[in-house]
């Protein structure tokens, strides 16, 4: 057996161990809500599909970044931009490792980080010392976030902090890192703010203008919430975020094989993100049923790049009407998000408005869920010179849905969803020149699962099959100057996803996720039908996630984790036809913590076998990421 994989093959039976026997276990598991409905709801009551995280989870996993949690201990495929981190692509369910990302929709407390162009979420600009749960939802969520979530969505909830906290820890690649944190609260007013800053020099050489393939990071978020009176909480929050990134440029396959750290001659690609974001929002208790929300949130970003500089005035809208008993709860509302960039001879707007209702009813052992929501999506494109464009779509989202619990035990669901894509503002360009109005993708998802939950052994097993219209992606004719963007007439996914966590002793806590997942293009006149009946590229079939946490007593805890994803497609092999494949991608991480009074030292070794990982493009366009072992060692002190 390959060395490499014995620690995925020593936890596989642990993964599958024998419900009955857990269920013998004297531990008990914590409760899992899920809120992406914004109707707090147990997991196993929910008629939808989720995966949660939990702060717990967040701390054992050793990670220090949002993007290496997402990569190496969720289900989700997460894989650097071209090498860059802070904007990495994401695919669930199906979408690819190319444009996946614009198929989920990612939020922090309800606002989404989406971009109107092609530019990936800035899931750099989140710091993990914020996070208190994250939550994914699968083939749902069209009815609360509207467009894109024909994927599912990513729920960021940050937390409120307590007292002061500094970490501070080092590492190979020149890496370090800096958070502090604190934060007071009482009964009527609370304050929380947080300040981290990361750095490192990466894995590769230095470029042959003498340039490491570096990022530098530094964040900053203050939170204010206060209660006037009994019945209204007022909450202002806002977060500055500075980035700046350096990665490397392709590898042939024989490079790549060589060595994957060579810079192969090629300048490496720098860019600085910029983000300011502000938001005050509302809560007023009308009734001891009845809440009504209000916010409005405003963003001011930039990306440039050497010659290229693109900014970005997003603002949002939201008023919400919650209602809940012991019998029915109801959320209604409307939604706003205007987005504008403003380049150096044009100005493109995508505003998207939504009106959306959702409800569950509750019969005993039968939840009932229901939601409808009507969104607008209005482009303009105002060039310095020329014609100007505009366009506007109206577009439907709805879903359906049931859990009824046998028992304590058992529970089942079932939910169809119709989610849709507004294509985004690069997607009508090619190049700088107008290429034409392309249709939103609309799909129909269908998923069914059943929960099996014991004191000690958690499992959630998940069908689904989607049906889409109009799937969008870049049709390459192997020259850019001839190459567009447009719509996959027909295409559908199908898989099958598995969640376990087993309490095995009050020592030892296992999990795993298994996802099987096909993607097939049905039809696509583009090409002459050499498309039809292929595999999406980008997307691999099996995904495995494995870990198991260890606590020595009251001070230690050592975790192990096994990210592993199989061979695809390469990215824009849309015919199947290259020679060369997206390798498998495997990651092994080990994370130690050792907690003494008011102290924690940690260490944690990323990609301990050095396996080399990269992207594959085309053939001989190879981008190499994580292929080497990092390790970083630190303190915490809190107060």
């Amino acid at each position: 057996m390959n060395p490499r994989l014995k620690p995925l093959a020593a936890l596989l039976p642990i993964l599958f161990a024998n419900i009955a026997t857990a269920a013998s276990q004297p531990q008990e598991l914590a409760n899992i809500v899920v809120s992406a409905a914004r109707i707090p709801t147990s997991d196993v009551a929910a008629t939808y599909a989720s995966e949660v995280h939990t702060r717990a989870d967040i701390d054992n996993s050793g990670a220090l970044t949002l993007y290496d949690y997402l990569a190496n201990h969720t289900s989700v495929s997460v894989m650097p931009s071209y090498g860059n981190r802070f904007t990495p692509k994401i695919d669930m369910r199906g979408y690819g490792i190319g444009d996946g990302y614009q198929n989920i929709v990612v939020s922090v407390d309800g606002q989404r980080l989406n971009n109107i162009d092609m530019n990936p979420q800035l899931i750099g600009g989140v710091a993990l010392s914020d996070i208190d749960r994250i939550e994914i939802t699968k083939g749902s969520g069209s009815v609360i976030y509207g467009d894109g979530a024909t994927a599912g969505t990513i729920q960021i909830y940050t937390k409120a902090h307590q007292g002061v906290s500094i970490q501070a820890y080092a590492g190979n690649n020149q890496s370090f890192g800096t958070t502090v944190t604190a934060g007071t609260r009482n009964e009527y007013f609370s304050i929380s703010g947080s300040y981290d800053r990361s750095a490192t020099d990466g894995a590769s050489k230095a470029d042959v203008a003498g340039h490491k393939a570096s990022s530098d990071s530094e964040i900053a978020r203050l939170t204010l919430s206060g209660k006037l009176g009994d019945a209204l909480t007022v909450k202002l929050d806002g977060y500055n975020a500075n980035l700046e990134t350096r990665y490397p440029g392709s590898l042939t396959q024989s490079q790549f094989n060589s060595n994957p750290s060579q810079s192969a001659g090629n300048t490496y690609s720098y860019q600085e993100l910029k983000s300011n974001y502000v938001r005050g929002s509302l809560d007023y208790q009308l009734t001891e049923q009845l809440k009504l929300s209000a916010s409005h949130a405003q963003e001011d970003k930039q990306s440039a790049f050497v010659g290229w500089i693109s900014n970005y005035d997003h603002k949002t809208d939201e008023i919400v009407a919650t209602y809940e008993s012991s019998r029915i709860a109801l959320t209604g509302g409307y939604q706003q998000f205007d987005g504008t960039r403003f380049g150096s001879s044009d100005q493109t707007t995508k505003k998207n408005s939504a009106w959306f209702a959702n409800g569950q009813l509750f019969i005993d052992a039968l939840t009932l869920s229901a939601g409808l929501r009507q969104e607008k999506v209005a482009y303009a494109y105002n060039p310095t010179a020329g014609t100007s464009l505009k366009q506007d779509n109206d577009l439907q989202g709805w879903d359906i849905g049931a859990n009824y619990r046998f028992n304590n035990q058992l529970s089942a669901f079932a939910n169809l969803n119709h989610a849709f894509q507004a294509p985004d503002i690069d997607r009508f360009f090619n190049f700088g020149t107008f290429n034409q109005f392309i249709a939103p993708a609309k799909v129909n998802t269908l998923n069914l699962g059943i929960n099996h939950v014991t004191a000690a052994n958690r499992l959630k097993v998940t069908l689904f099959h989607a049906k889409l219209d109009n799937e969008i992606y870049y049709y390459s004719t192997g020259s850019w100057l001839t190459s567009y963007n447009t719509n996959i007439d027909k295409s559908h996914k199908y898989g099958i996803e598995f969640q376990n966590t087993w309490k095995a002793t009050d020592s030892l806590s296992v999990s795993g996720k298994y996802a099987y997942t096909r993607a097939i293009i049905d039809r696509e006149q583009d090409g002459g039908g050499a498309y039809n009946g292929k595999d999406l590229p980008g997307v691999s079939k099996h995904t495995v996630n494995l870990g198991a946490t260890y606590r020595f007593g009251e001070r230690s805890t050592i975790s192990l984790n096994q990210a592993w994803r199989s061979a695809a497609w390469a990215a824009e092999d849309f015919d199947n036809n290259n020679a060369q494949k997206q390798r498998a991608y495997a990651s092994t991480d080990v994370a130690y913590r050792y907690r003494y009074q008011k102290f924690e030292l940690f260490a944690s070794i990323e990609n301990l076998f050095a396996r080399k990982n990269g992207i594959w493009i085309r053939d001989d366009a190879i981008y190499p990421v994580n292929f080497s072992r990092a390790w970083r060692i630190g303190i915490q002190a809190n107060f």
